[in-house]
């Protein structure tokens, strides 16, 4: 189905298309408000996989597919059902979300929308039901916000979140992760507060205190994490912020080897074993402050040194940045 319908996409759609990405859609974002469409409409589908009609996709799919017997595997598909509390549901809505065929049912279904604005000659990125326009002032974004939801609504028979839909600045926005800043009269990326907040949780899951993991087993799963989120962040300016992370997750990881030294002996003899003085390393051993607190120690910050971690295999935020940006 692809061949049939990908070529009549719009260029400005970016999601679950061959040779289209996440970068592209936000780097055609930036590129319209340097050139001056400084206002965003941003556009919320509310539980959009939940709430396609089933008539209204099939009766656009039929527009390029002429085979019944495609057309009746299509419909099968989107009549398989939903999980609800266990249970599976018949629905005549709903698209099964992580089906092979959703992501391109969807795009089927959103190229109305993308149509729609390409008429009015608004500018527009959309990946999936991730969808922005930009315009020259709030007066144009109101009217666009109010009109296009009609459409969605009316046309589309989608519901627009009116809760997270909004109208406003680029750089108060989030767009697939990122959002922008002016910098000399420029616009540039940035990573999102909401994007940096989401992987420190996952960090601090990693070097959770409870979990029983090795860690060896830890730094293989960091070293993951670590590769695969600054692999698509990479376009953003942001290495400041690979310091910033660096930092943080070294503190997490000395936290870790301090809840495993569990006995004072234990802390006495490995510290001893990193060159802490003895009559310091029994100082150490025997203080009462909390793990967080003492990973933060002038002891422990010279003693497990960034290169002594990098050793134990712990793989830094700013090595892999340095690795895609000269890529």
């Amino acid at each position: 189905l692809t061949p049939i319908f990908d070529p009549g996409f719009s260029e400005y759609s970016y999601g679950f298309r061959p040779g289209r990405n996440a970068h592209q859609a936000v780097n055609k974002a930036k590129e319209y408000i340097n050139d001056g469409y400084t206002w965003v409409v941003d556009i919320d589908l509310a539980k959009y996989f939940d709430t396609v009609q089933h008539d209204k996709l099939m009766s656009l799919v039929a527009r390029r597919v002429q085979d019944k017997r495609v057309l009746k595997l299509i419909r099968a598909y989107l009549n398989s059902g939903v999980m609800i509390d266990g249970l599976i549901k018949k629905t005549d809505r709903g698209c099964p979300q992580g089906g092979p065929l959703s992501p391109l049912l969807s795009n089927i279904m959103l190229d109305e929308l993308d149509k729609e604005l390409g008429k009015r000659n608004h500018k527009f990125c959309r990946y999936a039901d991730d969808n922005q326009i930009y315009v020259k002032s709030r007066k144009a974004a109101e009217r666009v916000m109010k009109s296009i939801t009609v459409f969605i609504e009316k046309k589309l028979k989608l519901k627009v979140n009116t809760t997270k839909s909004a109208v406003g600045r680029p750089w108060r926005r989030k767009f697939l992760g990122f959002s922008f800043y002016q910098m000399n009269g420029e616009v540039r990326v940035r990573v999102h507060p909401k994007s940096i907040k989401k992987i420190k949780a996952k960090i601090k899951e990693l070097t959770s205190r409870s979990k029983p993991w090795t860690m060896k087993y830890r730094f293989k799963k960091l070293k993951q994490t670590i590769t695969g989120w600054v692999s698509y962040y990479k376009i953003a300016d942001m290495k400041s912020k690979m310091r910033e992370l660096d930092q943080w997750a070294r503190r997490r990881i000395r936290m870790c080897y301090w809840k495993r030294w569990k006995r004072i002996k234990t802390r006495f003899r490995m510290l001893r074993k990193l060159g802490v003085k003895e009559a310091k390393a029994w100082e150490y051993a025997n203080t009462r402050k909390g793990y967080w607190r003492i990973s933060n120690s002038p002891i422990l910050a010279r003693t497990f040194t960034n290169q002594l971690l990098k050793k134990l295999g712990y793989f830094s935020f700013t090595e892999r940045y340095a690795q895609v940006i000269n890529s």
